[in-house]
């Protein structure tokens, strides 16, 4: 789902839509965040335009909860970004879609099973290395890692229709000390992209 989130991406950045990105508490949550904003600032997209909204577990619940929606509509935004959530959040993400809102949901953990089997929610695109038929190797990615690869998508997106080159992309490896960050906090297995990620992070 990166290639189709990158065009989602740069679709919103180029059209001056609103940007909320819905995150988890947690260190792998609240740097994949940071990641976001930080990067999607970088890709071009307004500073005013980039709102986030976390969730107070023991008041909204885990994830895109629709009381998370409701939090996150008084941003207005045109597309909601889960990092470190959203698999699991049918309810949520139903409600935002009728709400008219596009969801852009960025995850690692494991999506939701039924009697039939794994359950997706109904979003836009969805971006998780643990969903079904998904060939990407790092399944052991962090929710902090998912979303840097999301960026780099965007990045790939915004050069092929020339808003900048190899030589004037802005350098989203910048970033990677907070990948670090959060990939380490979160106890995923060091496989060896999490280590290339985080070695690359500590050298920062």
């Amino acid at each position: 789902g990166a290639a189709e989130a990158g065009r989602l991406l740069a679709d919103t950045i180029a059209g001056g839509g609103r940007i909320c990105v819905v995150a988890d508490y947690d260190c792998d949550g609240a740097t994949a965040c940071a990641v976001a904003l930080r990067g999607l600032a970088m890709l071009g997209a307004r500073r005013e335009h980039l709102h986030y909204v976390v969730p107070d577990r023991a008041v909204h619940g885990y994830g895109l909860t629709p009381a998370i929606v409701e939090l996150a509509r008084e941003k207005r935004p045109d597309l909601l970004v889960t990092v470190d959530n959203g698999i699991a959040s049918l309810e949520g993400v139903a409600h935002a879609r009728a709400l008219g809102m596009a969801v852009l949901v960025t995850d690692h953990h494991l999506p939701a099973m039924d009697a039939t089997g794994v359950v997706l929610p109904a979003a836009d695109v969805i971006v998780n290395p643990n969903q079904p038929g998904c060939g990407f190797d790092s399944k052991a990615l962090a929710g902090v890692g998912v979303v840097f690869y999301v960026l780099l998508a965007a990045r790939a997106e915004l050069r092929a229709r020339g808003r900048f080159d190899a030589a004037t992309q802005p350098r989203l490896e910048s970033l990677l000390d907070l990948v670090a960050l959060g990939t380490v906090a979160d106890v995923v297995r060091l496989d060896a992209n999490n280590r290339r990620l985080v070695g690359l992070g500590l050298a920062r």
